[in-house]
């Protein structure tokens, strides 16, 4: 149910006033509009709002916080409404409003000569992927959601992806930053400085701050030359600890190449070929673990490629670290393996209930990790299956624990389930890692980080919130 209409006299006037700030197509109260914006992607958590407001530029959003400022109005900004952790669903309370940016849309430059592009907060990925490439350029991070995730969301959660490995995450692309404050000023930091010593770099306290601390409505980011060409290597491996020692090969071998380094266990690609209609295994014999390698090359080096991918493969191969691989020969075939590796967590999620984990530690630890967790939760918690894949060159585990045959899904995610999730966050605190490695805290995860958090850290995180937003209108009730 949507909450249109705010209790007394001075939630009438807000109203009023932000109507007449907006207009019709930019402050909307009727319900069936509002709904579809009221429930996260996984359906986890849905919430009530006084109203969606979508501003069409910075000065609006800026006026538009000043009057939540001064009627006490909660604000819950929302990008593509795609993240992972409930972190742009409003609560029950329904006293907020969502503040959409998805009319924010214009990609406002993209130059050629130092590599960047200023964009507003919601330019969907898949649009700057394409505005990039029209300028033989591209922007080095994708993941699954390219074509709802927003610059907005992304940078809020400091998103990462399959290319952190040579790239980074967002924090590492974001040259430039725009974003209104909690009391309606404009931050403008959109033109980059190589060098910059006027104190902390202020645009970091906003990126992956989920809109706890403002809301980001432009930004300059970092382009890449256009890939001209690819090689993309399927390997199968008896162990983590090979898929390793593979890892480091590739980066001695290949060096600035390697984009890619994605590992499986067999569990998840015979999930996927069951989900996914005509997917083929791209190896005749079943693997323990399959690697999925992907090396890139601009103009001055595309080449070389080739036989680079080559070498790989060979020594590989002579130190036995892989038992079986293929390289894509074309790239239809090369965009078949990353669809196996996409499709892995609705392929999981087809088998039945499970409590899935973005969770990191630290690179080197993965394997022993992996090695000690599965069959640890799979003998507490009898009947389960832990299944990890993900990232192994950042250290990113998707770990997720499938829930025995025939469970009820709400009885079991709210009994064992959540058991289990506390146990993981444990191990992996006790492991030196992250509760949260790329899909942030939002409501989902906020009482763990409260539980699990260094206490000093978490004392700066409050402290900084609280200067910058005393009134605690700012996504409440998500991250701090």
């Amino acid at each position: 149910m949507v909450e249109t209409l705010a209790q007394g006299a001075d939630g009438a006037a807000f109203l009023e006033a932000a109507a007449a700030l907006l207009g019709p197509k930019g402050f909307i109260t009727d319900p069936e509009t509002v709904a579809p914006w009221l429930t996260d992607w996984r359906g986890r958590f849905t919430g009530r709002a006084l109203a969606l407001a979508a501003p069409a530029n910075t000065g609006e959003v800026a006026a538009l916080v000043r009057l939540c400022a001064a009627h006490h109005i909660p604000i819950v900004p929302q990008g593509g409404n795609s993240g992972m952790s409930g972190g742009a669903t409003p609560d029950e309370s329904g006293h907020a409003i969502i503040l959409s940016l998805r009319r924010m849309n214009a990609i406002r430059a993209v130059d050629t000569a130092t590599r960047s592009a200023t964009c507003e907060a919601g330019v969907i990925l898949q649009v700057l992927h394409e505005a990039a490439a029209a300028r033989g350029l591209r922007f080095p991070l994708s993941l699954g959601g390219k074509g709802s995730a927003t610059v907005g969301g992304l940078i809020s959660t400091n998103a990462g992806g399959t290319q952190v490995l040579r790239h980074g995450s967002m924090r590492a692309l974001v040259l430039g930053l725009e974003a209104v404050l909690p009391d309606g000023q404009v931050f403008d930091q959109l033109v980059p400085l190589k060098k910059d010593n006027r104190g902390f770099d202020l645009k970091q306290v906003l990126i992956g701050s989920e809109g706890t601390m403002g809301i980001v409505t432009a930004a300059t980011l970092k382009l890449e030359p256009a890939i001209a060409a690819r090689e993309v290597l399927w390997a199968g491996t008896e162990d983590l600890f090979k898929a390793r020692e593979l890892l480091l090969l590739a980066q001695r071998l290949t060096g600035p190449a390697l984009e890619g380094f994605e590992v499986m266990p067999q569990h998840s690609l015979d999930a996927v070929r069951a989900y996914l209609p005509g997917a083929r295994a791209p190896l005749e014999q079943d693997h323990a673990w399959h690697v999925l390698i992907e090396l890139v090359a601009d103009a001055d080096g595309a080449e070389r490629l080739p036989d680079l991918a080559q070498r790989l493969l060979e020594e590989a191969f002579e130190t036995g670290l892989i038992a079986d691989a293929t390289m894509a020969p074309n790239e239809t075939q090369a965009e078949a393996f990353w669809t196996l590796r996409e499709t892995i967590s609705p392929a999981e999620r087809a088998i039945g209930p499970a409590m899935q984990h973005d969770i990191s530690v630290p690179v080197e630890k993965m394997p022993a990790f992996v090695e000690e967790a599965v069959p640890l939760f799979e003998t507490q918690w009898p009947g389960t299956q832990a299944i990890c894949f993900g990232h192994l060159g950042d250290g990113n585990i998707h770990f997720h624990v499938i829930a025995p045959p025939g469970a009820d899904r709400a009885s079991w995610e709210a009994g064992d389930g959540k058991a289990i999730s506390r146990q993981v966050h444990d191990m992996v605190t006790a492991w030196g890692g992250s509760i949260s490695a790329e899909h942030g805290i939002g409501q989902l995860k906020r009482d763990e980080l409260d539980r699990l958090g260094d206490p000093a850290a978490l004392a700066i995180l409050r402290a900084v919130k609280h200067a910058l937003d005393p009134l605690g209108l700012m996504n409440p009730g998500k991250l701090v």
